[in-house]
Protein backbone atom coordinates (compact mmCIF):
# COMPACT_ATOMS: atom_id res chain seq x y z
CA UNK A 1 0.00 0.00 0.00
CA UNK A 2 1.25 3.47 -0.26
CA UNK A 3 2.76 5.36 2.16
CA UNK A 4 1.39 8.70 3.36
CA UNK A 5 5.11 10.50 3.58
CA UNK A 6 6.11 12.42 0.99
CA UNK A 7 9.58 11.58 0.96
CA UNK A 8 8.57 7.91 -0.07
CA UNK A 9 11.06 6.38 -2.66
CA UNK A 10 9.32 6.30 -5.89
CA UNK A 11 10.58 2.67 -6.36
CA UNK A 12 8.10 1.39 -3.90
CA UNK A 13 7.11 -1.92 -4.17
CA UNK A 14 2.96 -0.80 -4.72
CA UNK A 15 4.25 1.97 -6.89
CA UNK A 16 1.51 2.20 -9.91
CA UNK A 17 1.96 5.41 -11.04
CA UNK A 18 -0.72 7.75 -12.06
CA UNK A 19 -3.25 5.35 -13.55
CA UNK A 20 -4.44 1.91 -12.81
CA UNK A 21 -4.46 0.27 -9.45
CA UNK A 22 -3.88 4.10 -7.57
CA UNK A 23 -6.53 5.11 -9.67
CA UNK A 24 -9.08 2.66 -8.21
CA UNK A 25 -7.97 3.12 -4.65
CA UNK A 26 -6.74 7.64 -5.03
CA UNK A 27 -10.73 8.17 -3.54
CA UNK A 28 -10.71 5.22 -0.88
CA UNK A 29 -7.21 5.09 0.59
CA UNK A 30 -7.85 7.87 2.68
CA UNK A 31 -7.00 7.69 6.64
CA UNK A 32 -7.80 5.05 8.69
CA UNK A 33 -10.21 7.02 10.67
CA UNK A 34 -12.20 7.56 7.58
CA UNK A 35 -11.55 3.48 6.56
CA UNK A 36 -12.48 1.75 9.46
CA UNK A 37 -16.59 2.53 9.85
CA UNK A 38 -16.54 1.96 6.20
CA UNK A 39 -14.40 -1.65 6.40
CA UNK A 40 -16.83 -2.56 9.08
CA UNK A 41 -19.66 -2.22 7.05
CA UNK A 42 -18.14 -3.47 3.97
CA UNK A 43 -17.38 -6.29 6.46
CA UNK A 44 -20.39 -7.26 7.70
CA UNK A 45 -22.29 -6.90 3.91
CA UNK A 46 -19.21 -9.28 2.45
CA UNK A 47 -20.47 -11.50 4.97
CA UNK A 48 -23.78 -11.49 4.76
CA UNK A 49 -23.75 -11.61 1.03
CA UNK A 50 -22.01 -15.41 1.66
CA UNK A 51 -25.16 -16.46 3.76
CA UNK A 52 -27.55 -15.35 0.58
CA UNK A 53 -27.29 -17.17 -2.78
CA UNK A 54 -26.98 -15.06 -5.82
CA UNK A 55 -24.85 -12.53 -4.01
CA UNK A 56 -21.25 -11.69 -4.31
CA UNK A 57 -18.85 -10.69 -1.24
CA UNK A 58 -16.51 -8.76 -4.02
CA UNK A 59 -19.97 -6.26 -4.92
CA UNK A 60 -20.88 -5.83 -1.60
CA UNK A 61 -17.19 -4.51 -0.55
CA UNK A 62 -17.18 -2.71 -3.94
CA UNK A 63 -20.50 -0.98 -2.95
CA UNK A 64 -19.05 -0.13 0.25
CA UNK A 65 -16.33 1.68 -1.27
CA UNK A 66 -13.17 -0.67 0.28
CA UNK A 67 -13.26 -2.87 -2.56
CA UNK A 68 -9.55 -1.52 -3.39
CA UNK A 69 -8.41 -1.46 -0.12
CA UNK A 70 -9.23 -4.47 0.57
CA UNK A 71 -7.63 -5.71 -2.96
CA UNK A 72 -3.90 -4.46 -2.13
CA UNK A 73 -4.06 -5.56 1.24
CA UNK A 74 -4.19 -9.29 -0.24
CA UNK A 75 -1.60 -8.06 -2.69
CA UNK A 76 0.91 -6.93 -0.61
CA UNK A 77 -0.15 -9.55 2.30
CA UNK A 78 0.57 -12.49 -0.33
CA UNK A 79 4.06 -10.69 -1.75
CA UNK A 80 4.99 -10.73 2.35
CA UNK A 81 4.51 -7.01 2.18
CA UNK A 82 3.58 -6.97 5.89
CA UNK A 83 2.95 -3.46 6.78
CA UNK A 84 0.38 -2.40 9.70
CA UNK A 85 -2.18 -0.67 6.98
CA UNK A 86 -2.93 -3.64 5.01
CA UNK A 87 -2.79 -5.92 8.35
CA UNK A 88 -5.35 -3.48 9.43
CA UNK A 89 -7.58 -3.73 6.57
CA UNK A 90 -7.46 -7.34 6.54
CA UNK A 91 -8.18 -7.68 10.20
CA UNK A 92 -10.97 -5.10 9.91
CA UNK A 93 -13.17 -6.43 6.41
CA UNK A 94 -11.98 -9.80 7.86
CA UNK A 95 -13.25 -9.72 11.74
CA UNK A 96 -16.24 -8.12 10.53
CA UNK A 97 -17.68 -10.79 8.04
CA UNK A 98 -16.92 -13.69 10.86
CA UNK A 99 -18.69 -11.89 13.11
CA UNK A 100 -21.60 -11.18 10.82
CA UNK A 101 -22.15 -14.83 9.56
CA UNK A 102 -21.42 -16.12 13.04
CA UNK A 103 -24.01 -13.71 15.02
CA UNK A 104 -26.17 -12.73 12.22
CA UNK A 105 -26.57 -16.27 10.01
CA UNK A 106 -29.64 -17.32 11.13
CA UNK A 107 -31.49 -14.44 11.31
CA UNK A 108 -30.45 -13.12 7.68
CA UNK A 109 -31.34 -16.92 6.24
CA UNK A 110 -35.21 -16.78 8.21
CA UNK A 111 -35.19 -12.83 6.80
CA UNK A 112 -34.11 -13.99 2.97
CA UNK A 113 -36.31 -17.23 2.97
CA UNK A 114 -40.06 -15.23 4.62
CA UNK A 115 -38.94 -11.77 3.16
CA UNK A 116 -37.39 -12.25 0.11
CA UNK A 117 -39.20 -9.15 -1.38
CA UNK A 118 -37.76 -6.70 0.94
CA UNK A 119 -34.32 -8.50 1.43
CA UNK A 120 -33.45 -8.66 -2.05
CA UNK A 121 -34.46 -5.22 -3.04
CA UNK A 122 -32.30 -4.27 0.04
CA UNK A 123 -29.33 -6.00 -1.59
CA UNK A 124 -30.27 -4.50 -4.96
CA UNK A 125 -29.84 -0.87 -3.79
CA UNK A 126 -26.84 -1.73 -1.77
CA UNK A 127 -25.35 -3.14 -5.47
CA UNK A 128 -26.92 -0.17 -7.70
CA UNK A 129 -25.41 2.35 -4.86
CA UNK A 130 -21.69 1.60 -5.56
CA UNK A 131 -21.87 2.17 -9.38
CA UNK A 132 -21.48 5.83 -8.91
CA UNK A 133 -18.04 5.09 -7.35
CA UNK A 134 -16.79 3.05 -10.01
CA UNK A 135 -18.19 5.01 -12.74
CA UNK A 136 -16.74 7.78 -11.72
CA UNK A 137 -13.05 6.57 -11.59
CA UNK A 138 -13.95 5.13 -15.01
CA UNK A 139 -14.54 8.70 -16.45
CA UNK A 140 -13.85 9.67 -18.84
CA UNK A 141 -15.54 6.78 -20.43
CA UNK A 142 -13.11 5.26 -23.54
CA UNK A 143 -14.11 2.17 -26.01
CA UNK A 144 -12.45 0.25 -23.43
CA UNK A 145 -14.26 1.15 -20.66
CA UNK A 146 -17.72 0.31 -22.50
CA UNK A 147 -16.53 -2.87 -24.43
CA UNK A 148 -15.29 -4.30 -20.83
CA UNK A 149 -18.76 -3.24 -19.65
CA UNK A 150 -20.43 -4.61 -21.92
CA UNK A 151 -18.70 -8.32 -22.16
CA UNK A 152 -19.05 -8.20 -18.31
CA UNK A 153 -22.33 -7.60 -18.25
CA UNK A 154 -23.26 -10.14 -20.60
CA UNK A 155 -21.32 -12.83 -18.39
CA UNK A 156 -23.97 -12.11 -15.80
CA UNK A 157 -26.93 -11.79 -17.93
CA UNK A 158 -25.78 -15.30 -19.05
CA UNK A 159 -24.26 -16.78 -15.21
CA UNK A 160 -28.44 -15.20 -14.47
CA UNK A 161 -30.18 -17.16 -17.04
CA UNK A 162 -28.14 -20.77 -17.55
CA UNK A 163 -27.29 -21.59 -14.22
CA UNK A 164 -28.53 -25.10 -13.39
CA UNK A 165 -27.75 -27.66 -11.20
CA UNK A 166 -25.75 -29.78 -13.69
CA UNK A 167 -23.40 -31.36 -11.47
CA UNK A 168 -24.09 -34.50 -9.39
CA UNK A 169 -24.18 -34.67 -5.91
CA UNK A 170 -21.01 -36.37 -4.79
CA UNK A 171 -17.70 -34.92 -4.56
CA UNK A 172 -15.33 -34.83 -7.57
CA UNK A 173 -11.59 -35.52 -7.95
CA UNK A 174 -8.99 -33.58 -6.04
CA UNK A 175 -8.68 -31.12 -9.01
CA UNK A 176 -12.15 -30.65 -9.18
CA UNK A 177 -12.40 -29.46 -5.67
CA UNK A 178 -9.27 -27.68 -5.43
CA UNK A 179 -10.93 -25.89 -8.59
CA UNK A 180 -14.10 -25.24 -6.38
CA UNK A 181 -12.24 -23.59 -3.80
CA UNK A 182 -10.78 -21.75 -6.48
CA UNK A 183 -13.78 -20.58 -7.71
CA UNK A 184 -15.55 -19.28 -4.46
CA UNK A 185 -12.25 -17.25 -3.67
CA UNK A 186 -12.72 -15.83 -7.19
CA UNK A 187 -16.30 -15.13 -5.95
CA UNK A 188 -15.42 -13.28 -2.69
CA UNK A 189 -12.71 -11.13 -4.65
CA UNK A 190 -14.59 -10.58 -7.86
CA UNK A 191 -17.72 -8.26 -7.63
CA UNK A 192 -20.72 -9.63 -9.21
CA UNK A 193 -19.58 -13.11 -9.04
CA UNK A 194 -21.39 -15.50 -6.85
CA UNK A 195 -19.91 -18.29 -5.38
CA UNK A 196 -22.88 -20.33 -5.03
CA UNK A 197 -23.76 -19.96 -9.03
CA UNK A 198 -19.91 -21.19 -9.49
CA UNK A 199 -20.19 -24.49 -7.32
CA UNK A 200 -23.59 -25.57 -8.67
CA UNK A 201 -22.18 -25.13 -11.92
CA UNK A 202 -19.37 -27.32 -10.89
CA UNK A 203 -21.83 -29.86 -8.88
CA UNK A 204 -19.77 -29.47 -6.14
CA UNK A 205 -21.95 -27.40 -4.01
CA UNK A 206 -23.79 -29.92 -2.00
CA UNK A 207 -20.68 -32.21 -1.20
CA UNK A 208 -18.93 -29.38 0.17
CA UNK A 209 -21.96 -28.35 2.62
CA UNK A 210 -21.46 -31.56 3.26
CA UNK A 211 -18.24 -31.59 4.25
CA UNK A 212 -18.11 -28.31 6.34
CA UNK A 213 -21.43 -30.01 8.29
CA UNK A 214 -19.45 -33.14 8.93
CA UNK A 215 -16.06 -31.38 10.37
CA UNK A 216 -18.36 -29.53 12.25
CA UNK A 217 -20.34 -32.59 13.40
CA UNK A 218 -16.95 -34.24 14.54
CA UNK A 219 -15.63 -31.32 16.25
CA UNK A 220 -18.63 -30.48 18.57
CA UNK A 221 -21.43 -32.49 17.32
CA UNK A 222 -23.77 -34.78 20.41
CA UNK A 223 -21.05 -37.30 20.56
CA UNK A 224 -18.55 -35.37 21.46
CA UNK A 225 -14.83 -34.99 19.23
CA UNK A 226 -14.92 -37.75 16.16
CA UNK A 227 -11.91 -38.16 14.41
CA UNK A 228 -13.22 -40.27 11.89
CA UNK A 229 -15.48 -38.06 11.02
CA UNK A 230 -12.99 -35.03 11.12
CA UNK A 231 -10.54 -36.81 8.98
CA UNK A 232 -13.11 -37.86 6.49
CA UNK A 233 -14.24 -34.13 6.30
CA UNK A 234 -10.74 -33.52 4.95
CA UNK A 235 -11.19 -35.65 2.33
CA UNK A 236 -12.92 -32.40 0.90
CA UNK A 237 -11.85 -29.47 2.92
CA UNK A 238 -8.23 -29.71 2.37
CA UNK A 239 -8.18 -29.23 -1.75
CA UNK A 240 -10.77 -27.08 -1.54
CA UNK A 241 -8.44 -24.89 1.15
CA UNK A 242 -5.63 -25.25 -1.33
CA UNK A 243 -7.99 -23.52 -3.95
CA UNK A 244 -8.94 -20.80 -2.14
CA UNK A 245 -5.85 -20.00 -1.10
CA UNK A 246 -4.49 -20.18 -4.19
CA UNK A 247 -7.97 -18.13 -5.90
CA UNK A 248 -7.40 -15.78 -3.32
CA UNK A 249 -3.44 -15.08 -4.35
CA UNK A 250 -3.59 -15.08 -7.96
CA UNK A 251 -7.36 -13.05 -8.57
CA UNK A 252 -6.07 -10.62 -6.23
CA UNK A 253 -2.73 -9.97 -7.81
CA UNK A 254 -3.99 -10.82 -11.50
CA UNK A 255 -6.29 -7.84 -10.47
CA UNK A 256 -4.43 -5.93 -9.30
CA UNK A 257 -1.93 -6.54 -12.43
CA UNK A 258 -4.80 -5.59 -15.04
CA UNK A 259 -5.64 -2.32 -13.12
CA UNK A 260 -1.98 -1.70 -13.52
CA UNK A 261 -2.02 -2.26 -17.18
CA UNK A 262 -5.58 -2.29 -18.98
CA UNK A 263 -6.91 0.41 -16.10
CA UNK A 264 -10.40 1.43 -18.42
CA UNK A 265 -11.17 -2.23 -19.91
CA UNK A 266 -10.68 -3.09 -16.22
CA UNK A 267 -12.94 -0.86 -14.88
CA UNK A 268 -15.70 -1.15 -17.39
CA UNK A 269 -15.93 -4.52 -16.76
CA UNK A 270 -15.91 -3.94 -12.77
CA UNK A 271 -18.80 -1.71 -13.81
CA UNK A 272 -20.70 -4.53 -16.02
CA UNK A 273 -19.79 -7.02 -13.33
CA UNK A 274 -21.77 -4.86 -10.56
CA UNK A 275 -24.60 -3.74 -12.97
CA UNK A 276 -25.30 -7.04 -13.90
CA UNK A 277 -25.33 -8.83 -10.95
CA UNK A 278 -28.65 -6.92 -10.27
CA UNK A 279 -30.32 -9.47 -12.71
CA UNK A 280 -29.86 -12.69 -10.34
CA UNK A 281 -31.85 -10.37 -7.78
CA UNK A 282 -35.37 -10.31 -8.93
CA UNK A 283 -36.98 -9.96 -5.91
CA UNK A 284 -40.51 -11.16 -6.26
CA UNK A 285 -40.36 -14.89 -6.14
CA UNK A 286 -42.01 -17.24 -3.35
CA UNK A 287 -40.95 -20.96 -3.02
CA UNK A 288 -43.55 -23.65 -4.04
CA UNK A 289 -43.54 -27.03 -2.71
CA UNK A 290 -41.26 -29.17 -5.27
CA UNK A 291 -43.09 -31.72 -7.59
CA UNK A 292 -42.33 -35.44 -8.89
CA UNK A 293 -38.46 -35.25 -9.96
CA UNK A 294 -37.71 -32.01 -8.15
CA UNK A 295 -33.87 -31.54 -8.23
CA UNK A 296 -31.79 -30.38 -5.52
CA UNK A 297 -28.04 -29.46 -6.55
CA UNK A 298 -28.13 -32.32 -8.83
CA UNK A 299 -29.95 -34.81 -6.94
CA UNK A 300 -33.39 -35.73 -7.31
CA UNK A 301 -35.59 -35.55 -4.55
CA UNK A 302 -37.16 -38.56 -3.30
CA UNK A 303 -41.18 -38.64 -3.27
CA UNK A 304 -40.37 -39.41 0.68
CA UNK A 305 -38.13 -37.04 1.44
CA UNK A 306 -40.05 -34.20 -0.32
CA UNK A 307 -42.47 -32.94 2.59
CA UNK A 308 -39.45 -32.78 5.14
CA UNK A 309 -37.76 -30.65 2.18
CA UNK A 310 -36.39 -27.66 3.87
CA UNK A 311 -38.17 -24.78 2.76
CA UNK A 312 -35.49 -22.65 1.44
CA UNK A 313 -34.30 -25.61 -0.72
CA UNK A 314 -38.05 -25.25 -2.80
CA UNK A 315 -38.13 -23.88 -6.00
CA UNK A 316 -38.82 -20.35 -7.00
CA UNK A 317 -41.93 -19.23 -8.78
CA UNK A 318 -42.20 -15.78 -9.82
CA UNK A 319 -45.37 -13.57 -8.84
CA UNK A 320 -46.89 -10.18 -9.61
CA UNK A 321 -46.72 -7.91 -6.31
CA UNK A 322 -49.55 -6.07 -4.89
CA UNK A 323 -49.15 -2.21 -4.83
CA UNK A 324 -48.31 -2.24 -1.46
CA UNK A 325 -45.61 -4.73 -1.84
CA UNK A 326 -43.84 -2.85 -4.36
CA UNK A 327 -43.80 0.26 -2.68
CA UNK A 328 -42.40 -1.76 0.51
CA UNK A 329 -39.83 -3.56 -1.89
CA UNK A 330 -39.38 0.16 -3.55
CA UNK A 331 -38.35 1.55 0.61
CA UNK A 332 -35.98 -1.86 0.82
CA UNK A 333 -34.08 -0.72 -2.49
CA UNK A 334 -33.73 3.47 -1.59
CA UNK A 335 -32.38 2.36 1.70
CA UNK A 336 -29.75 0.06 0.26
CA UNK A 337 -29.15 3.01 -2.03
CA UNK A 338 -28.77 5.32 0.34
CA UNK A 339 -26.26 3.58 2.59
CA UNK A 340 -23.93 2.70 0.13
CA UNK A 341 -24.11 6.21 -1.55
CA UNK A 342 -23.96 7.61 2.20
CA UNK A 343 -20.75 5.26 2.77
CA UNK A 344 -18.74 6.07 -0.55
CA UNK A 345 -19.36 10.23 0.48
CA UNK A 346 -18.46 9.50 3.92
CA UNK A 347 -15.23 7.66 2.36
CA UNK A 348 -14.31 10.44 0.27
CA UNK A 349 -14.03 13.27 2.72
CA UNK A 350 -10.50 13.08 4.32
CA UNK A 351 -9.58 13.53 0.11
CA UNK A 352 -11.49 16.64 -0.37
Amino acid sequence: MHEESAGENPSNESQTGPNGADALGSEQKGSLAAFVPRGLVGGVLMGLANLVPGISGGTMLLAAGVYPNFIDAIADVTRLHLKPRPLLVLATIGCAAVLAIGLLAGATRELVIEERPLMYSFFIGLTLGGLPLVWRLARPATLGVWVGALLAFALMVIMALGTSDSGGAHAGSPALLVLSGLAGASAMILPGISGGYLLLLLGQYEPILGAIDTLKQGLIGPAGFDLELVLTSMEVMVPVGVGVVLGVVGVSNGLRWLLERFEKPTLGSLLGLLLGAVIGLYPFQQPVPPGIGFEVHGRVVPHAERSNLPKEDWPLERYSPAIGELAAAGGAMAGGLFLTLALSRFGRRPED
